[in-house]
């Protein structure tokens, strides 16, 4: 069964591609990312906020394109970037409150 994930792009302000992403990134729809991520050409930031669940096969990918992207990610994601060592290769910005 595949776990619902949405993925939508954006442009911000100074013209760097946006992906949203929304519901679930597990091993059932880790391709669709890597798919996403490879259709933008240039820095990409992956905001993060609307994942309700990463998994290793997640980060997996997120790792793999760490050079060239930039995270907006929640208080509760946040500590899964920092342990798996992922914010130390990219940098991860904390959406919401504190």
């Amino acid at each position: 069964m595949t776990t619902p994930l949405t993925l939508t792009t954006g442009r911000r302000h100074d013209g760097v591609t946006v992906l949203t992403a929304v519901g679930e990134i597990d091993m059932s729809n880790t391709e669709t990312l890597v798919t996403a991520i490879e259709t933008v050409h240039g820095p990409l930031v992956i905001d993060l906020t609307g994942i309700e669940y990463l998994d290793s096969a997640g980060l997996s990918v997120l790792f793999r394109h760490s050079e060239r992207i930039e995270l907006i990610a929640t208080a509760l994601l946040e500590p899964v970037l920092t342990v798996s060592g992922l914010a130390e290769l990219t940098t991860v910005h904390r959406a919401g409150p504190v």
